[in-house]
């Protein structure tokens, strides 16, 4: 892992989650994909009820590899393997629906608001 590098301004850390499609999605059935989704979406509204996730959505454009990335997260807990933790007992994931990566995000501090997160807290 790279270190961080020294800079003359403060840096917040966020986990940043990144969501795949996953080795078994194609291959299930239509009726399963839909109940994973919705599983899906009740694990994430969990985790950001819970202060865990700060946001989350999807993403899409052009691919620019066999599998892009589908979804999108921020963390603040302190911890990748937290996040990644939280993130593979997700239903969709752990039925390979989905798969994640979880990365440290760094960015000058202040610069991100998460007002949805403050109103839950």
């Amino acid at each position: 892992m790279a270190a961080t590098p020294r800079l003359d301004f403060a840096l917040d850390t966020y986990e940043c989650i990144v969501l795949y499609p996953g080795p078994s999605g194609r291959a299930l059935p239509e009726e399963t994909v839909q109940r994973l989704q919705a599983e899906h979406i009740q694990h994430m509204q969990a985790l950001q009820r819970r202060g865990i996730v700060l946001v989350d959505g999807s993403v899409d454009g052009p691919a620019r590899e066999p599998d892009p990335p589908i979804g999108f997260g921020l963390a603040r807990t302190g911890s990748v393997d937290d996040v990644r933790s939280v993130m593979e007992a997700d239903p969709a994931v752990q039925a390979g629906l989905y798969r994640v990566e979880v990365l440290t995000f760094l960015c000058p501090a202040g610069s991100l608001e998460f007002p949805l997160a403050k109103a839950q807290s």
